[in-house]
């Protein structure tokens, strides 16, 4: 089947392509891309006003089977994605049971085979996410996953977290750490501050994590294996970052999409929906992680997806357990980082080209003979979020009910539409 996508502005951060072309598409693969492109009965998409980009990786989601298939399905996060744009998404290794052998890993293999677009699991860096001891790093690299984390948990024990690095490099893979002193922030709930003791609500404070970047950069520097940070959230995190890349090459970090969007302030009504782990923060914060995206000492944005229940989120904010889904919302959410002086293609490359570099895995390009991963977006279409139109199987998102303006209309992976709005059918 050929596919003609006429008059569309193609962006490519890849080889910093931003032209308004005419792309086909035939088979898996771009088999033309001109000015002008003239071709007898091919499927035919008007692209004038939309955007062509490469197909989003996200590095960092939940997709919770096995254990919590209610919540979310390999299949059913995988649809989610690529309803967002996304065409690889990588899964962490806090399941039930977790991804801590090669005989989970294989699961989750077999049932991304069904999935409509490229999902890469992580493995455990502790056996059961419990800290105490390594998993069979070996095996689970022999296995096929990306990388080791232990997200959601941070590994408190400094020897045990060396270890992690040192195993790591004979494997060439990422250790992902979730940087977080798990003492300092027990049973907290949101942001330590002003607002949580107006709330009567617990705080996290920022220190929690300023103290395991520190302890992780540290042990990077000591092993020299590849450490990347998860999701951070605060200015003096990223001046820890800023000063270890000046000297290192081996560390990498990334930001979620709603660290860059939402303040604490999203918790002023006790919407359990915006209770993250690590939380959201100030405005000030939000300031740092934009520059750190402009400087690019951030390497990507991610999602961070976490499906959650409606019972588990409307059982009380103290309760309710951490996390928002964000497949969906991620890429209109981020372009609205525009208003900071980002420019697009600068946005695009933290969630194609930036996370492929950190994984080591081949970027999506919008050029002649590279394999059509591709999204095509309209930056000026409105839409309101609601539990219907999200594809998701948990509808945890404090927009809900809310219009953002961003859509994506078509995903393509492989040369196949694998997502269509429903306005364009």
């Amino acid at each position: 089947m050929e596919i003609l996508i006429k008059n569309i502005r193609v962006i490519d951060p890849y080889y910093r392509i931003d032209n308004i072309r005419d792309v086909l598409i035939s088979g898996a693969s771009f088999s033309q891309i001109s000015k002008s492109i003239h071709k007898k009965n091919p499927k035919t998409i008007d692209g004038t006003g939309l955007w062509l980009i490469p197909g989003l990786i996200d590095m960092h989601c939940h997709l919770r089977e096995p254990g919590n298939e209610g919540e979310e399905t390999i299949l059913s996060g995988s649809i989610s994605a690529a309803a967002g744009g996304f065409t690889t998404i990588c899964c962490m290794a806090n399941t039930d049971p977790p991804i801590d052998n090669k005989v989970v890993a294989g699961y989750i293999f077999e049932k991304a085979k069904n999935a409509p677009i490229k999902v890469l699991p992580y493995g455990t860096i502790t056996a059961g996410r419990k800290g105490t001891s390594l998993s069979p790093m070996g095996e689970l690299s022999e296995a096929g996953v990306i990388g080791f984390s232990d997200d959601g948990n941070c590994v408190m024990d400094s020897l045990i977290f060396r270890r992690a690095l040192e195993y790591s490099k004979p494997w060439g893979k990422i250790v992902v750490s979730h940087s977080e002193d798990q003492i300092l922030a027990k049973n907290g709930v949101m942001n330590e501050g002003i607002l949580s003791t107006k709330l009567g609500l617990r705080g996290i404070p920022a220190e929690a994590e300023h103290i395991m970047v520190y302890r992780d950069i540290s042990l990077a520097k000591l092993t020299g294996a590849k450490l990347h940070l998860a999701h951070l959230t605060t200015k003096k995190s990223l001046d820890l970052v800023r000063e270890a890349k000046k000297k290192f090459k081996n560390i990498t970090c990334e930001v979620a999409v709603h660290h860059l969007v939402l303040t604490e302030d999203a918790l002023s009504n006790y919407d359990a929906n915006a209770k993250v782990n690590p939380p959201l923060r100030t405005q000030q914060d939000i300031r740092a992680l934009v520059k750190g995206i402009k400087e690019n000492i951030i390497d990507a944005i991610v999602t961070d997806h976490a499906p959650h229940s409606e019972e588990e989120k409307g059982s009380g904010i103290e309760n309710a357990p951490f996390g928002m889904i964000g497949f969906e919302t991620a890429l209109p959410l981020a372009m609205s980082l525009v208003k900071y002086g980002l420019k697009p293609i600068q946005i695009i490359e933290k969630l194609t080209i930036g996370p492929a570099r950190v994984l080591k895995i081949q970027p999506g390009t919008i050029t002649q003979g590279a394999e059509a991963n591709c999204v095509i977006f309209d930056p000026e279409k409105e839409w309101v979020v609601t539990k219907d139109n999200i594809l998701s199987q948990s509808k945890n998102t404090p927009f809900l009910n809310k219009k953002i303006k961003g859509k994506v209309l078509y995903t393509f992976h492989r040369g196949s539409i694998v997502y269509s709005d429903k306005s364009m059918s």
